[in-house]
């Protein structure tokens, strides 16, 4: 699978430092250039400045060409001078543009417009705030998954992590707490935000931004101690996880039920495809409202598995028979590979995401 060539950078970060080099560089280059016309045409009265200004690019680039006219004592003394500050000056000059464009900072403007470009363009994506420890596990799940997403991460060396373990991926280099930040990652055209900074300020911080910039927004938040719980859940969270509660809970299952959880974890690592829980909307003037699932031929025309459904009002009827009935608002709880999750989405007409964006993500040429 092809991937998004990395940039080093952001080119929001990059693109400015980059040029002000080659922006000093070329005044350095006109800088001595009109002095060596203005000198010339001073000391040499009888020349144009035409004849000033050749003088003094044949001097700069040191070419051998012959001189305009016959050089004074005080020309000489003068092209001396200038063929010494234009040696330093030009030997800036191409080393700042030879390193620009060997060392791949030209690539990684380059790439870097074009990532803008591809985040510009996603929609009903996710945005992951934080690519650290909880980070790195979020996004390799999207990843797999192929939803669409982008990780805001100020740090170059988390991102430089995420690349080594994950792949290329759609990234900000920023800070998560800026709303220009989250609107660059597309927060208006979001479909879910995920705070995962290492500080519960900062994740408040996030959630107030994130549901102030875009209130319909699914947003869940990181929450390392207990007591900010309430804090984030009125920032507008609308769920909270806490990674040490979790983990506790994990290490009991393995201890009380480690069968299911080795058949959980194994299902996740099925070789050949990638199997998923995933939950369907059943809106209104779809083919399924009003049927059985008997008759809907969920299994038989896309070979996944409903697990549960899950009412308006809140109930799940979980391992519904042939004979349950699917109303408007329901929603499928279902068990199956990415392309028989597709074909569903396919079958009720609707998208979960924009799967070809999705793939062009992934799938770039370097």
């Amino acid at each position: 699978m092809k991937s998004v060539r990395r940039s080093k950078t952001s080119s929001k970060n990059e693109v400015p430092r980059y040029s002000s080099r080659l922006l000093y560089a070329f005044l350095l280059i006109v800088c001595i250039s009109f002095v060596g016309t203005t000198g010339y045409y001073l000391i040499e009265k009888q020349w144009s400045v035409l004849d000033a200004f050749y003088m003094t690019i044949i001097t700069l680039t040191t070419v051998g060409f012959g001189e305009t006219h016959e050089l004074s004592d005080r020309g000489r003394v003068f092209t001396i001078i200038l063929i010494v500050f234009s040696m330093g000056i030009a030997g800036y000059s191409i080393s700042t543009i030879a390193s620009f464009v060997l060392e791949g900072q030209l690539n990684d403007i380059i790439q870097g417009r074009r990532m803008e470009t591809y985040i510009s363009h996603l929609y009903h994506h996710i945005i992951v705030c934080g690519g650290g420890r909880t980070g790195k596990h979020i996004v390799s799940e999207l990843y797999k998954t192929r939803m669409p997403f982008v990780v805001v991460e100020q740090s170059e060396e988390v991102l430089e992590s995420l690349r080594t373990h994950v792949g290329d991926i759609p990234h900000l280099q920023a800070d998560a707490t800026e709303d220009d930040t989250l609107i660059e990652a597309g927060i208006k055209r979001a479909r879910g935000l995920i705070a995962a900074l290492g500080d519960d300020k900062d994740n408040v911080f996030i959630v107030l931004s994130a549901r102030s910039l875009n209130p319909r927004l699914q947003i869940i938040a990181r929450c390392n101690e207990e007591a900010n719980a309430e804090k984030l859940r009125k920032a507008g969270a609308n769920d909270i996880v806490s990674p040490n509660a979790i983990g506790g809970m994990r290490m009991v299952s393995m201890m009380l039920r480690p069968n299911v959880v080795a058949f959980l974890d194994e299902m996740m690592r099925v070789t050949g495809q990638t199997l998923r829980f995933e939950e369907v909307s059943i809106e209104h003037g779809h083919s399924l409202v009003d049927q059985t699932l008997e008759q809907a031929h969920i299994g038989r025309k896309t070979g996944l598995l409903v697990v549960a459904i899950r009412s308006p009002d809140g109930s799940i009827r979980y391992n519904p028979g042939g004979k349950t009935m699917l109303k408007h608002g329901d929603v499928l709880i279902i068990l199956g590979t990415r392309a028989q999750i597709a074909e569903l989405y396919n079958l009720l007409n609707q998208s979960s995401y924009d799967t070809s964006l999705a793939d062009v993500l992934y799938n770039i040429e370097e």
